[in-house]
């Protein structure tokens, strides 16, 4: 890397998936514009607003629940616990899983194999279950 002169930035390199690269030219839409931004040092990059939807949406919206949130998931007679994430999208991504799910419950159905009621499995980190944020959330009239 060849060291920046005085007043410039130091040059960068991007690097692009060999994958993106295949699908950006096999695509038959013609002409592919790629638009790139650089902040300037110290300047905060702005991430567009993201809307939840889905089931999780009201708890999101109303602030009982906020992205980034750790969910846990824990049956002991089945000797089964999980790690789960709420996103700002209003899904939920499961430690182990290649996968977002849109609700709760498919979550939980993801860790036990079976049907589940994710609402009354899945905590929060102060032990209270996504059902009584739920009721909070009703009960406040959010």
């Amino acid at each position: 890397m060849t060291p920046a002169e005085p007043g410039r930035p130091s040059p960068s390199t991007l690097h692009i998936d060999p994958e993106v690269i295949s699908r950006l030219t096999a695509s038959d839409a013609g002409p592919i514009e790629i638009s790139i931004s650089l902040a300037e040092t110290g300047a905060p990059i702005q991430e567009p607003p993201v809307t939840p939807i889905g089931p999780l949406a009201g708890l999101l919206t109303s602030g009982l629940l906020e992205p980034g949130t750790r969910l846990r998931l824990v049956q002991t007679r089945a000797n089964r616990s999980a790690n789960a994430t709420v996103l700002a999208n209003g899904s939920i991504t499961v430690e182990g899983k290649s996968r977002a799910y849109s609700s709760p419950s498919k979550a939980a159905s993801a860790v036990t194999g079976t049907p589940a009621n994710g609402w009354v499995l899945w905590r929060v980190p102060d032990g209270r279950t996504l059902d009584e944020l739920r009721d909070e959330l009703e009960d406040d009239g959010r």
